[in-house]
């Protein structure tokens, strides 16, 4: 595929890839995005009321 190129080993065992962001930077942005909201699966929420009431100290 052109503008990706893995990067092996001495056995020929892929471990990293190269990718051409001039070709496929917003495919990279979108695999990047997907990793980061992996990474928060688990992050603690907080109801956007709740953060509305924090930030603009509205009382209801």
């Amino acid at each position: 595929m052109k503008g990706v190129q893995f990067v092996v080993d001495d056995t020929g065992k892929k471990k990293a890839v190269l990718i051409d962001l001039r070709i496929h930077g917003r495919a990279w942005e979108d695999f990047y995005d997907g990793l980061i909201a992996m990474q928060r699966v688990n992050d603690p929420v907080e109801p956007l009321e709740a953060v509305k009431k924090r930030i603009l100290g509205e009382e209801k």
